[in-house]
């Protein structure tokens, strides 16, 4: 049976959650346990499937297809465990569970109640598989005294109470803020903070304390005194050069260390930190440096395209370069030409997104890439874009363009190069869409298999012709303009096992044009990254060296 790790947060919000509970995941793996990573958030909403990106940053996509909280994709990247669906849970997953049991009967008629049937759901939601691992971590979402997350709090300390002693601790993150008028960290909002958790019976074993300067020991003494902590158990959180540099930074301040006490287990294994000596090097010592466009619509806010960022950073490890992505706003070359705006950079990028807001200025960032020979990457919309632009600008489909873009206005503008996807297959099932039905969860989500053509690019990339990848769409490239491209020179490189879904298209004579309909950055990770981002930054490199 796991032992659990629950991670809260108080006083303000993003103060690093996700990041401190991947770091300690990562840093029980380096000393021999086996992890899982969980995440409850207490949105309504069922999942950040339909939430806006300027809401609430990118969704990351599980491999059996859940629309997670971007948290899920710190958790993969630092331990590599691959996250499930039980991995992150909403309220409004968790209410909509209640109500279809009390529609179906299943509470014999009693009145439904936040105590104890939505507590007694969140309950058994954390002790999904919970006797395959050493340690469930499982972070709750917002900020103590959010009156949407009490439900999760009361039923953490449900949970701790039911199980054994000594097989569940909290780990409370918290701000310690500095006034420069009087040069001091002040402790009273940590002290409120736990005061307030301890108003509803959780108390916190271990304190992470964000904080811009170093803690003192009497400083740190007064913490654990006040908040009932031991005062080693008063952990600093300070600003690192590199997420990726922030195990072996809570390793050298005793987090891991902290937490095993915690759980009285002594003596504790040593941690083998190999993996993360070798990242910290690459952070600290590139060779070189390359500049990427990456051309997008939710620009305005980073974390909307947040797996895309570390995978970039990740093929920057593996060439032993810093990639500095700078982010264009794709409606801009609607208005201007893109030309001014992308000489000088060494590889273009168009990312995903929905909507035909930007559409426009990403087939011209497309065109620019393939014209002037610059290393080109599209991913899901990417890709269609860049077909569309070779369907327009080789193969003299001059209207073409996407379902998805007449679909919003109800008008026929274009000629469906790209066409909303109604029937595809997943496992033995064949599963069907219309373009009206609900939004949350419909669309082709999680992992397919692909199969790319001997001799392709791809195929040297990737060292084999079966693939595996994660998917987020709903429309798909027409197999039917197959053959008047690739007479044009944009080959279709990469199908799924039937012949009938385009995968990958790359043109052959261009250093480096390759789209994609799966997003491959949410399986990289900076200790083993994505073979497409590693090879793509490698002809960012060497494009640079021709400039």
């Amino acid at each position: 049976m796991a032992r659990y790790i629950f991670i809260t947060g108080g006083v303000v919000s993003s103060l690093g959650k996700g990041l401190a509970s991947a770091a300690l995941g990562a840093l029980l793996q380096a000393r021999g346990y086996s992890v899982r990573l969980r995440k409850l958030d207490p949105y309504l909403n069922v999942d950040p499937g339909t939430m806006s990106p300027f809401e609430h940053g990118e969704v990351f996509v599980t491999d059996d297809g859940a629309e997670t909280d971007l948290d899920l994709g710190h958790y993969e990247r630092f331990t590599g465990v691959p996250c499930r669906k039980t991995d992150s849970v909403s309220s409004g997953r968790i209410y909509t569970n209640v109500l279809d049991k009390e529609r179906k009967g299943d509470y014999l008629g009693k009145t439904i109640q936040v105590i104890p049937h939505v507590t007694n759901e969140i309950k058994d939601w954390l002790a999904i598989d919970d006797e395959d691992v050493d340690f469930m971590l499982c972070e709750i979402g917002g900020t103590v005294g959010d009156i949407e997350g009490l439900p999760f709090f009361e039923a953490i300390r449900q949970f701790q109470a039911e199980r054994p002693r000594g097989q569940c601790i909290l780990m409370h993150l918290t701000l310690l803020p500095y006034l420069a008028a009087s040069g001091e960290l002040k402790t009273k909002p940590t002290q409120h903070s736990v005061k307030e958790l301890r108003s509803i019976g959780l108390q916190p074993d271990v304190l992470v304390c964000r904080t811009e300067h170093e803690i003192p020991e009497t400083e740190r003494a007064k913490i654990g005194m006040f908040c009932n902590v031991r005062p080693e158990s008063v952990i600093p959180a300070m600003d690192m050069k590199s997420i990726y540099k922030a195990p072996l930074a809570y390793h050298e301040v005793g987090l891991d260390q902290a937490v095993l006490d915690a759980f009285s287990i002594s003596p504790a294994p040593k941690p083998d930190l190999t993996r993360w000596n070798a990242v910290a090097e690459r952070v600290d010592n590139p060779d070189g440096e390359v500049r990427i466009a990456i051309v997008g619509k939710y620009v305005k806010l980073e974390d909307a395209y947040k797996s895309l960022a570390e995978a970039l950073t990740h093929g920057g490890f593996h060439n032993r370069v810093k990639v500095r992505a700078e982010w264009l706003d794709a409606e801009i070359f609607e208005r201007e030409d893109p030309a001014p705006h992308l000489e000088g950079f060494n590889a273009i990028l168009v990312p995903g997104g929905f909507g035909e807001r930007g559409t426009e200025g990403k087939i011209k960032a497309a065109q620019f890439a393939r014209e002037r020979k610059i290393p080109y990457l599209g991913i899901c919309l990417g890709m269609q874009m860049a077909v569309v632009e070779a369907a327009r600008n080789l193969a003299g489909v001059g209207r073409a363009g996407s379902q998805e873009f007449d679909h919003e206005d109800g008008s026929d503008r274009f000629e469906h190069v790209v066409y909303h996807m109604t029937e595809w297959t997943e496992g033995n099932q064949t599963v069907r869409r219309k373009a009206d039905d609900a939004k949350g969860g419909t669309m082709r989500l999680g992992a397919y298999a692909a199969t790319l053509a001997d001799g392709s690019q791809v195929a040297d990339i990737y060292g084999g012709v079966a693939i595996e990848e994660r998917h987020r769409h709903r429309y798909e490239v027409d197999i039917k303009y197959r053959q008047r491209l690739e007479e044009k020179g944009l080959s279709f490189s990469g199908m799924s096992p039937d012949g009938e879904l385009p995968e990958i298209v790359e043109i052959p004579d261009h250093p480096w044009y390759i789209g994609v309909q799966f997003h491959p950055e949410l399986k990289s990770k900076p200790f083993d990254p994505h073979p497409l981002f590693a090879d793509y930054i490698r002809a960012a490199v060497e494009q640079s060296r021709l400039v």
